[in-house]
């Protein structure tokens, strides 16, 4: 049976030549071995003309192709002066075309960066694009906005958090692209990878009858709603070759390595965000016609040993959550220019129809369960964001009764900021006890069988584990969706905590720690909790203007007092951004992802009063189908629970599949050459320059004699970059590790759930009276002070136990002395022959044991070792080849003779 592989995208570096009359894109493989030419025509004012041979040239024929087009292209037939062909810009991908009221522009990707390496396959960052005008002046037709359309399109920044990649399909999860590259092709469904170049598959032993090694070569639909040039690139997706094609998606990528006794682990964190319904905090909420929520991004986590660089043969995990607001039909009006303004319903919907699209979407992408955590207020003095909670679990109880019990949608409802305020109640000890039941329901994806030691020793929390398992590893079956109002700061802690309990499975999964659980204050942790709190500032500048407000850190109680003035500054920021900049961003973001098409036929994009009906497709057109209000899932959807439909092997995603069949050794599914380029002179800065979020080495104490593993706890001063934030003095460092431990102990669960059933404690809390209840904090002790001046520590010496490992003022304990005594002895005797009575006595009482494989063994005599009948013949061949004597090559041999001849000379 062939193996599958992924195939590489043959367009990754492009430069584009311009003549009077056109344009000649050449896209060359990352070896510049094949090239691919597009003709774009510059005649025509409004209308794109692009011509696609699908022919592959060498770089001899592009040579000569270009030549003969500098000689037809000039003024005057063997003028020297002036070019006819002109090179303009080298790029790296398109990301589509764009037309407003003018003729078509072209953007590019000219600069990019190695953001993160999965198994081989690279994502890379857009660093910078250039947009290109592609008719000719002479038949340019101008029109009076068509700057402002430009000014509006370039607002949509390409150069931050749009990433993209030429072997990995990032707007999947790993665990389709892994399943897919297990599922069994049908050889009558696959095609060559090139018909029409014969001289490109010619094989000089093909007439030796040796058998040819067949790979298939998968190439897979994006899904759509995460890809955000998919409309720039529908105009030419049927008319170019699929490797002119490159998807880009946005939202967050960043890697993390972490170093477990020298074995590289990377963490990486890919956020997408959907290009449904997208828009900015206050003018998108809720969910549109379709299903679609505002603010909708899927997390993942993948967790690999990057000391195997192989998607096949290396040991990976990934976790998916997904956060987008409460699909309903609800908004908030911003025209009061209050910071929070009054929530209200739009549209009723008895039936839950919004609510039904989208969780039908759910169970395609996830399958069951699907896990809902409410995060917003369930209690207030003045009705707010409980109306979202009143219409929100009447819909999810709709639903569920069509459901079969076993696939219902579980609904979990919890006040996070009502327990914030408790002084006595822990909100991580909660949210922790939350993602293990989430976890261990869903399951995650790992793409190798248990290990033996987990039968030897087995845990209870790892039998427990839900998912699928499979032969290969497991799957994860289901997903937890969380929200807040804004989905935002309140949904990336729990996203956290419920991230470092999956992170705790995977890292017991791949071998990594002896039992699935992780302490806070660990290097491991720290690292974690950076990466996503990079991840959640970059989300919230993209919805929200502004970076985290409430961190982790805020809901330990461990932030620094400097940390409430950045509070109130990005409070103030997110206010600013949403009252002044916000509808300006959404104009941006409506013309790029094309929900907006210019026309001279209809108003401008700002004199549109509302992009109420651009979101919405039912309120201008009435829709074709009625949705059935009972069956409201998707048919087919229901048979493959808990597993998701989109994985399954059925005949409509067998459809989004092209199967290609290739040679093993070919160039278009080769990660290691795309990768490591070992036919070429390459410099170490060039093939790793992966921009690194953060390192274990970060964290690792500097200090000698510390455990440097990355899951010991460490206290805050032990760690070589600070849990705390900048500290402008020693003072507050102390401060803070005495208001750290001065905090209350964490409540059992009894405790949290007696407090959160308790209605009436509410309104003494939000009055202050529960303060009396909290442990009072000294902020200044004066022995403490005192004893810091009079012993400043610079002018103390570091002890010896830090400087050496050991205090070598205590004797060291008997059974050392033993171990030094028997070592000594080896050494006094190895080298005599005679032997003395007090030694064979000493040895009697010390019981040596040969520790040697021969049976002699001294510098007088030694055996032979015994060499195997496959040595022998190896030596006895190389020995005859440096005779002359040359044996009859095998069938490796010729694979391998075949391969050099293909990369040294073809």
């Amino acid at each position: 049976m062939p193996v599958n592989a992924a195939v590489i995208r043959g367009v990754q570096k492009l430069v584009l030549y311009e003549t009077r009359a056109r344009y000649f894109l050449v896209g060359s493989n990352n070896a510049q071995t094949k090239h691919r030419v597009l003709k774009i025509d510059r005649t025509e004012p409004r209308d794109l003309v692009i011509i696609d041979d699908k022919h592959v040239y060498s770089q001899q024929e592009v040579r000569e192709l270009l030549g003969r087009l500098d000689l037809g292209n000039r003024t005057k037939i063997g003028q020297k002066g002036s070019s006819g062909l002109s090179r303009a810009v080298s790029a790296h991908g398109i990301v589509g075309f764009v037309r407003f009221l003018e003729g078509y522009y072209i953007v590019l990707i000219t600069k990019r960066r190695r953001m993160a390496d999965i198994g081989g396959h690279s994502i890379y960052k857009i660093e910078d694009t250039n947009m290109i005008y592609i008719p000719n002046d002479s038949v340019r037709v101008t029109h009076p906005d068509e700057a402002r359309y430009v000014r509006i399109f370039q607002n949509v920044d390409l150069s931050s958090n749009f990433y993209f990649s030429y072997s990995y399909d990032l707007s999947h999860s790993l665990q389709y692209n892994m399943t897919l590259l297990q599922t069994p092709c049908d050889a009558g469904e696959s095609e060559e990878l090139n018909t029409s170049g014969r001289q490109d598959s010619f094989d000089i032993f093909e007439e030796e009858g040796l058998p040819t090694q067949v790979v298939y070569g998968l190439i897979n639909e994006p899904y759509a709603k995460y890809v955000w040039n998919v409309r720039l690139l529908e105009k030419v997706k049927d008319i170019v070759h699929p490797d002119w094609l490159l998807y880009i998606i946005h939202g967050f990528c960043g890697q993390s390595k972490l170093l477990i006794y020298g074995r590289p682990v990377h963490v990486t964190l890919i956020a997408r965000r959907s290009s449904r319904f997208a828009g900015t905090r206050f003018l998108k909420r809720g969910a549109n016609c379709e299903g679609d929520v505002a603010n909708e991004v899927e997390t993942e986590q993948i967790i690999h040993d990057a000391s195997v660089m192989s998607l096949t043969a290396g040991s990976f995990s990934s976790c998916v959550q997904v956060r987008g607001s409460v699909p309903l039909y609800w908004s908030q009006d911003i025209s009061t220019m209050m910071p929070k303004p009054p929530i209200r319903l739009d549209q009723a919907d008895p039936y839950a129809h919004v609510a039904a699209l989208h969780f039908d979407q759910m169970l395609q992408r996830f399958g069951s369960p699907i896990i809902i955590l409410n995060l917003v207020k369930k209690r207030e003095k003045r009705k707010h964001e409980k109306i979202l909670s009143e219409e929100f679990y009447p819909a999810i109880t709709n639903l569920n009764q069509f459901l079969p019990p076993e696939h219902g949608i579980e609904y979990i409802a919890w006040d996070m900021a009502r327990y914030t305020k408790s002084k006595l109640c822990n909100v991580l000890d909660r949210l922790s006890m939350i993602a293990e039941n989430v976890v261990k329901r869903t399951g995650f994806f790992v793409n190798r069988p248990d290990f033996y030691c987990h039968t030897l020793r087995p845990d209870e929390r790892w039998g427990d584990l839900g998912g699928k398992v499979t032969p290969n590893g497991r799957l994860q079956t289901g997903v937890l969706r969380t929200n807040c109002v804004d989905c935002l700061d309140r949904t990336n802690t729990a996203q956290f905590m419920v991230g470092k309990c999956a992170l705790a499975y995977q890292l017991y999964a791949l071998g990594m720690i002896d039992k699935p659980k992780l302490q806070f204050d660990t290097d491991c942790v720290r690292l974690f909790e950076e990466l996503y709190e990079d991840h959640g500032d970059t989300l919230s500048l993209q919805y929200g203007g502004s970076q985290l407000v409430h961190r982790v850190k805020t809901y330990r109680k461990i932030a620094p007092w400097t940390q409430h003035s950045k509070d109130i500054m990005q409070t103030l920021s997110r206010y600013y951004s949403n009252a002044f900049s916000d509808a300006d961003r959404q104009d941006a973001i409506n013309l790029f992802l094309q929900v907006f098409q210019p026309s001279e036929s209809k108003p401008h994009l700002w004199e549109l009063p509302t992009d109420f009906y651009l979101h919405h497709s039912d309120t201008m057109v009435l829709p074709q189908q009625q949705h059935s209000y009972t069956h409201w899932w998707t048919d087919g959807v229901l048979t493959f629970l808990p597993s998701p439909y989109d994985e399954a092997q059925c005949e409509k995603n067998r459809r989004k599949v092209t199967v290609k069949r290739v040679n093993r050794f070919e160039e278009s599914i080769d990660i290691y050459t795309e990768f490591f380029k070992p036919y070429e002179l390459t410099s170490f800065d060039d093939t790793f320059s992966i921009a690194m979020t953060n390192s274990a080495r970060e964290f690792m104490p500097k200090t000698l004699g510390l455990d440097p593993s990355p899951f010991t706890v460490r206290k805050p001063d032990e760690s070589a970059k600070s849990v705390l934030g900048s500290k402008s003095s020693k003072e507050e460092a102390v401060l803070q590790r005495k208001t750290a431990a001065s905090a209350p102990p964490p409540p059992s669960e009894e405790q949290i759930s007696s407090s959160s059933e308790d209605d009436s404690e509410e309104e003494r809390e939000e009055d202050g009276t529960a303060s009396q209840r909290s442990t009072p904090v000294r902020l200044t002790e004066p022995s403490d002070s005192s004893r810091l001046h009079e012993d400043p520590p610079q002018q103390r010496l570091p002890p010896v136990r830090e400087t050496y490992g050991l205090n070598l003022l205590v004797n060291p304990p008997d059974e050392d002395i033993l171990i030094y005594h028997r070592f000594a002895h080896l050494g006094q005797n190895q080298h005599k022959v005679e032997r003395r009575d007090e030694m064979k006595k000493l040895d009697a009482g010390l019981s040596l044991a040969p520790v040697s494989l021969f049976p002699s063994d001294s510098i007088y005599e030694v055996s032979a070792p015994e060499v195997d009948v496959q040595s022998r013949a190896v030596f006895e061949c190389h020995v005859q080849t440096g005779r002359g004597w040359v044996r009859t090559l095998c069938h490796d041999d010729v694979l391998m003779y075949r391969e050099y001849i293909k990369n040294r000379y073809m």
